[in-house]
């Protein structure tokens, strides 16, 4: 499960490849987040023809909900990756809205799983568009998890999916058959923790944090 990440990377420092194409005026109000929850806006990078940054909100909304906004429309911010092809809420998402979203730490109970070197990495996720009766659009996104490595079973039985860098295009590209989504899975095998550091914080430190 993830239900809290940071991206408290600084403007200059995010991935270029989210920086070719995103919303305007970014790079003058973008702000570093130390704690992102469900509901939230966060930055995604999806593929629609072409690599594209925009803000979605996190929590997946059904395309056929009736109205996203009703607090009994299931919304979940998590989908295990292990299951994706037989949940009709998912697999669709999983054949062609696959997206990244860049995170510097995810967190787990009291614990924050990072990069030593503080590097941005991209978890992977679905998205979704819900559309009005009168065309408004609303993407929507979740963040997958698969089992956990041996750095994060100590604390949880589960943990977001990593897309390594260098994958971002094959990860977000839609799919032609089954053949080429099977491909995608050796690409996200768990990774291994010899980069990662699990760091003990509370919620003062989590309010004081800066990495950069």
């Amino acid at each position: 499960m993830c239900g809290k990440f940071e991206l408290n990377t600084k403007f200059e420092k995010l991935p270029k490849i989210l920086k070719q194409d995103y919303p305007n005026r970014l790079d003058s109000k973008y702000e570093t987040q130390i704690i992102l929850r469900p509901t939230d806006p966060v930055l995604v990078i999806k593929n629609e023809g072409r690599m594209n940054t925009t803000f979605m909100t996190w929590g997946f909304i059904p395309p056929w909900a009736k109205n996203p906004f009703d607090k009994k429309t299931p919304r979940p911010f998590n989908a295990r990756l292990e299951s994706l092809e037989e949940k009709r809420l998912f697999s669709g998402s999983w054949k062609n809205k696959r997206c990244l979203i860049p995170s510097s730490g995810f967190f787990e109970k009291k614990y924050r799983i990072r990069k030593k070197n503080y590097e941005t990495f991209w978890l992977g996720g679905i998205w979704s568009t819900w559309i009005s009766q009168d065309g408004i659009e609303l993407e929507s996104c979740c963040i997958l998890t698969t089992k956990p490595n041996e750095l994060v079973k100590p604390i949880h039985y589960r943990m977001p999916v990593v897309v390594p860098n260098g994958y971002e295009e094959q990860w977000t590209e839609q799919i032609k058959d089954a053949d080429e989504l099977k491909g995608l899975l050796p690409i996200i095998e768990v990774w291994q923790p010899d980069e990662w550091v699990l760091e003990q914080v509370d919620k003062k430190a989590i309010g004081q944090m800066s990495l950069f």
